[in-house]
C-alpha cells in the first residue's frame, strides 16, 4: 500500500506542537483526525450517508468519510464518521477549577486518620431524589468498590453507610445528624433536563435551612458533575467520571483535618 491514509513513505510531517493551537491528533501531529459516531431516524440509504456527511461538514470536519453505518432498524442508521477538525483551542487559555489532593491508598488513609483523629470518620451517601441508580454511590462506597478500587466500607478507619437509591434529601438530612456523619457524599446519576441540579440544589437549601450546611462535608458525584459545578451548587467538591473511593478518601481526610486544624486556632 504505497499511498492513502497510513502511507509508510517519510514526508515532511508537522512535529510542532503548538498549546495555542491544539487540534486532535491521529496519525501526526496537528492533523486534527476524529471520529464520531450518531444515530439519524432515517433508513439506512445513500440518502442517509450523505446526510451524515454533511452534518460532518456542519461540525467542522473538513472531508469527511462515513466509515461506518448500520440500519438499527427500518427508520434509524448509526454512523461512524471520520475526518479532520479544523477548529482548535488555545489551551494556554483553558482553567479548570479541580480538586487538588495527594492521592493516598486504603491502608496510607487508615493511618492517616489514626494519627489525626484518634477516631473513625463517619461518612454517609445515598442516590437521593428520584435518581434510583446506584451505581456511582456503589462503587465508591460498597466495600467490593469498582475497576480495583475498594469502596469506603473497606476501610478500617471509616464508619460508611450506605442508603441506596431514591432517598428523599429529607430522609438523607435527618439520617445525617442521627448518625452523626462528617461527610455526606452524593451521587447523581440521572441528568435529563438537569434534574440533578435541582435535586442538589434542594439539598443544599435544606440543609442551610435548618442550620446544618456548616456541620457537614458536603461531597458530590456523577457523571455530568464537576468540582466547578459543585462548588456553584453550595457542595464542597465534587467527582465526575474516573474517580475512586481513594480520590474521595484522600480529599475528605484533607479537608477535614484542615477545618479541624483551622478550628484550633
Amino acid at each position: 500500500m504505497s499511498s492513502g491514509l497510513y502511507s509508510t513513505r517519510q514526508g515532511n510531517l508537522d512535529t510542532t506542537l503548538d498549546l495555542k493551537n491544539l487540534k486532535p491528533y491521529g496519525d501526526t501531529m496537528n492533523d486534527g483526525k476524529v471520529q464520531v459516531s450518531f444515530t439519524l431516524p432515517v433508513a439506512d440509504s445513500e440518502r442517509a450517508i450523505e446526510a451524515a456527511r454533511q452534518l460532518a461538514l456542519k461540525m467542522g470536519l473538513t472531508e469527511p468519510n462515513v466509515a461506518t453505518h448500520v440500519a438499527l432498524d427500518k427508520e434509524f442508521t448509526f454512523f461512524v464518521v471520520y475526518g479532520s477538525l479544523k477548529h482548535s483551542v488555545n489551551y494556554d487559555d483553558i482553567h479548570v477549577e479541580a480538586v487538588e489532593v495527594t492521592v493516598m491508598s486504603m491502608e496510607e488513609t487508615d493511618d492517616f486518620i489514626r494519627q489525626n483523629f484518634g477516631r473513625k470518620i463517619r461518612v454517609l451517601g445515598a442516590s437521593t431524589g428520584t435518581d434510583a441508580h446506584t451505581v456511582g454511590i456503589d462503587a465508591i462506597m460498597n466495600m467490593k468498590g469498582y475497576a480495583g478500587h475498594f469502596g469506603l466500607e473497606r476501610y478500617r478507619m471509616l464508619e460508611a453507610l450506605n442508603m441506596g437509591s431514591q432517598v428523599t434529601n429529607e430522609e438523607f438530612i435527618k439520617k445525617a445528624v442521627e448518625f452523626n456523619a462528617d461527610v455526606l457524599l452524593v451521587s447523581q446519576t440521572v441528568t435529563q433536563k438537569n434534574v440533578h441540579v435541582q435535586n442538589l440544589t434542594e439539598l443544599v437549601e435544606l440543609l442551610e435551612a435548618e442550620g446544618l450546611r456548616d456541620r457537614f462535608l458536603l461531597l458530590i458525584g456523577g457523571p455530568r458533575i464537576s468540582h466547578e459545578l459543585a462548588k456553584e451548587l453550595g457542595a464542597d467538591a465534587g467527582f465526575g467520571p474516573g474517580k475512586y473511593a481513594d480520590d474521595v478518601a484522600s480529599y475528605f481526610c484533607e479537608e477535614l483535618l484542615a477545618r479541624q486544624s483551622h478550628q484550633a486556632v
